[in-house]
Formats: structure tokens, C-alpha cells, sequence
């Protein structure tokens, strides 16, 4: 079998199972072959496609270690990692930073622990304290886990009139309020990226966020120019000021707002409600059957928001293997250690938490 050392290298000989398992390092040689794999599994997501290590590479500056499992040509396994080293969070490999779902895809139980396995050899030969596997479901019973997230999933009706109809009385006021106070919705692609990052990062500030940097959006936008999308609201007409905005990103049939964010002064006129429901309309007329509003954590203000569009939270599953003598990471903004440093960040003007916040952003694993 191979030696974990050798796998963090990149080179020696593979391992191999009683049942002929291979797991290597991937290599751009081998990108066809990955992708084909998960366009072929229901349980993998948009996010384990190939390109996505470009975007971890070139917009945060990250290592990635994307491992295969195969026996002879056919692939029946893969595990995106992304090496992190954070002050704050930790050193780990994860699975996968900033989106909301990675970790392994596998055709079965072998080779699902086989990529677990060399992942965890992977991280001790680097040094690393944790491996995170942001599963969907529980996959390694085994292992510890936190179940502290949910995904809020909203199943989209066939056409735009029912689906107005299924929404909540209180949703479609407020999206109508959004249009008689003459917001703009429209769609694009990088040539938006500008506007949208200034709102963004200035949202961020607010929340006490240190904001990722303009190049992830951009590297999104690049690598998937026929997935993911800029979305903005405007106040009056097509050049008036933007007060909200959005990145989306769809596979298949489903579609995620992974980042999204408006102006607490403009608020009052609803345009996150304008901009939620002109992207799930759009998301209709592309066939899309899901709407993801990405995750959030029960109770906190975003989670009453997507829930008060029947959205539904789905618990997801992360999965950890833990360095002896770490303990499960946590990242509880009450808690004591966070609380102080959000109330700083909140009084940062903002070029300076816009200038300073990707640096710390880009290593949140």
C-alpha cells in the first residue's frame, strides 16, 4: 500500500485492496474521468466538479488535494480537499471551504473508507490537526460528527403562477411592496461583479464578517460561466444605485444562492424579497426543481427569513477526523471568543474591514 507520505507527495506506488481499490492523487490528466463520475452520482453535488480547485487555488491561495478511487479504468470514488492553515480555525484539510457541501462520493462502503482513510493519513504526514467532510447525510457512523447546520430547500412548483400561489401571504406582500417602490431586478454574468462586491463586502462589515475577497466571485463566475450568475436590485431604473445582490451557482435541477446580501437602509422597501423571488422565477423557467437558500443555523435571523418561504431545513452532517487530543472545531458566534471579535469588526470602516477581511476570510476551512 501506498505510505500516506508518499500520497501527500503525489507519487509512489497506489494502494491497493484485496478488491483491487486503487486511491491516488488526481491529476489534471484525470479531470474527464472525475467529472464523468459525479455527473453519473445523484449524491454528489455541483461542487465536486473539477474546476472548483481552480477556484480555491487562484482566488484563496490554497493547496488541493483531490483523491481518486478507481478500480482499473473505472472510478468509484472522489474526495475534494482544500488544505486550510488558520491562527483561528485551525490547520485541516476540508471538504470544502466557503460552499456549503463536499466531502466523499463514493459507488461503496470500501471505497468510501478508503478515501476517508487516506485523507486522515494525508493530514497527519501534513501536519494538519482535522480533516472536515461537509456530508449531507451521515456517511462514516463511525467518526465524530456536528449537526449544528441546516440547508433550507425549497421545492419549486412547475410554473411561476403556482408557485406565487404556494408562497406565504406575508412573502408575496413584500415582494409586491419591492415593486411598487420601482426596484430594478436584473441578471449577469462578471461584468457585474463590481457592484455586487461593493454591497457585499459592506454587508459583511455589518454583520461583523470579515468579507471574502472580489477574486472568489470573479473565479466562480470564470470557471462556471454557465452556472453561476451575478444578480443585483436596483433602485430607480437600470443606473440607479444597487441595494442588493446575489451569486448563484446550479447543477442539474437544482439551483443555490450561496452568498447574498442588500443595504440595512433600504431594507424597508424589501429588495431581498424582489431578488429571492426573481431568481427562483428564473430558476422555473430553467426547469429547476430545488431552490437552495444555502445553510444557515436554526433560530438566527437568516433561518426565520428563508423559512418564512416555506422553505424547509434539511440537517446536514459534518463529519471530522480528529488529530489525537483536538477536540471537535467550533465556529458559535455567541460564543465568547467570536462574540468579541464580531463587535470589533463591526466598528471597522469599511475599506479597511474590505481591505483586511479576505485575508482572514480565505482561511476559514
Amino acid at each position: 500500500m501506498i505510505g500516506s507520505a508518499a500520497l501527500a507527495r503525489g507519487h509512489g506506488s497506489p494502494g491497493r485492496s484485496s478488491s483491487d481499490l486503487v486511491c491516488t492523487l488526481a491529476t489534471d490528466e484525470d479531470a474527464a474521468r472525475w467529472d464523468g463520475f459525479v455527473h453519473s452520482r445523484d449524491d454528489a453535488t455541483g461542487y465536486h466538479l473539477w474546476n472548483w480547485q481552480t477556484v480555491f487555488r487562484s482566488a484563496l491561495g490554497h493547496r488541493c488535494h483531490y483523491l481518486l478511487a478507481s478500480r482499473g479504468e473505472r472510478v468509484v470514488g472522489v474526495l475534494p480537499l482544500v488544505e486550510v492553515r488558520s491562527w483561528l480555525f485551525g490547520r485541516a484539510l476540508s471538504s470544502l471551504p466557503y460552499v456549503n457541501y463536499g466531502g466523499v462520493v463514493a459507488a461503496d462502503a470500501e471505497s468510501a473508507h478508503m478515501l476517508f482513510e487516506r485523507a486522515a493519513g494525508l493530514a497527519r504526514d501534513r501536519g494538519l490537526s482535522y480533516v472536515l467532510l461537509r456530508h449531507r447525510k451521515r456517511l462514516l457512523p463511525q467518526h465524530p460528527s456536528r449537526t449544528h447546520k441546516v440547508t433550507m430547500l425549497l421545492p419549486l412548483e412547475r410554473s411561476c403562477e403556482s408557485m406565487w400561489e404556494a408562497l406565504d401571504r406575508k412573502v408575496r406582500n413584500q415582494i409586491r411592496k419591492a415593486e411598487k417602490s420601482k426596484l430594478l431586478f436584473s441578471s449577469g454574468g462578471i461584468e457585474l461583479v463590481d457592484e455586487f462586491y461593493r454591497v457585499f463586502a459592506r454587508n459583511m462589515r455589518d454583520l461583523g464578517t470579515p468579507v471574502y475577497g472580489r477574486r472568489l466571485f470573479q473565479a466562480i463566475l470564470e470557471q462556471f460561466p454557465g452556472d453561476a450568475k451575478l444578480h443585483l436590485v436596483r433602485l430607480d431604473g437600470p443606473n440607479g444605485q444597487v441595494v442588493a445582490g446575489a451569486l448563484s451557482y446550479a447543477y442539474r435541477d437544482w439551483i443555490e444562492v450561496p452568498s447574498a446580501s442588500s443595504l440595512r437602509e433600504h431594507r424597508a422597501l424589501c429588495p431581498n424579497h424582489l431578488l429571492y423571488w426573481s431568481i427562483i422565477s428564473q430558476a422555473i423557467a430553467e426547469g429547476r426543481r430545488v431552490f437552495d437558500f444555502g445553510r444557515s443555523t436554526p433560530g438566527d435571523g437568516t433561518y426565520h427569513f428563508k423559512e418564512q418561504w416555506r422553505a424547509r431545513g434539511e440537517k446536514l452532517c459534518w463529519e471530522y477526523w480528529l488529530k489525537d487530543g483536538v477536540e471537535l472545531p467550533s465556529d458559535d458566534r455567541h460564543s465568547a471568543k467570536f462574540s468579541a471579535i464580531i463587535d470589533a469588526w463591526k466598528r471597522l470602516p469599511v475599506p479597511l474591514a474590505t481591505l483586511f477581511g479576505p485575508t482572514i476570510a480565505r482561511f476559514v476551512p
